[in-house]
């Protein structure tokens, strides 16, 4: 799988911890986050994950901050982006399963590295439910497309 992760200034470390982990589980990683810990604007980071996604680039997508929640709701201004914070391995798991999230977030000051990975690999191993499931992502393309 091609997975597209980026980060800003306050998740360098966690983000090259999580790069080793996707490549040792045998994925392809693109970085579109930056590398030192200058201060930057997180925005930017999640809206190029977000395109990447959408545009095909990346098959899901990984986006770290401070808590996960700024970088999440830029890149949730894509259209087609449906990004998640996720704290633990349980909602990791059913926001793919339920909402068929193609991009999960988490807080380096939030979560610990083991937790980051559990997160990750919860997230990867789950596979979209659809049924009514797919019903409610119907709907959120019907807002996207009334708030265009």
């Amino acid at each position: 799988m091609k997975i597209a992760i980026a980060n800003d200034h306050a998740a360098v470390e966690m983000k090259n911890e999580i790069m080793a982990y996707l490549k040792e589980l045998g994925h392809e990683v693109i970085n579109y986050g930056t590398d030192t810990n200058e201060s930057c604007n997180y925005p930017e980071f999640g809206e190029r994950v977000g395109r990447a996604v959408v545009d095909g680039e990346a098959d899901c997508g990984v986006l770290i901050c401070g808590t996960g929640v700024g970088i999440s709701i830029a890149a949730n201004k894509v259209n087609g982006v449906r990004a998640a914070v996720c704290s633990d391995a349980t909602t990791a798991h059913l926001v793919k399963e339920h909402n068929n999230a193609n991009i999960i977030a988490f807080g380096a000051r939030i979560v610990g590295l083991e937790t980051a990975k559990d997160i990750v690999k919860s997230y990867l191993d789950a596979e979209f439910m659809g049924g009514r499931h797919q019903t409610r992502i119907d709907m959120i393309h019907e807002i996207e497309k009334r708030n265009k």
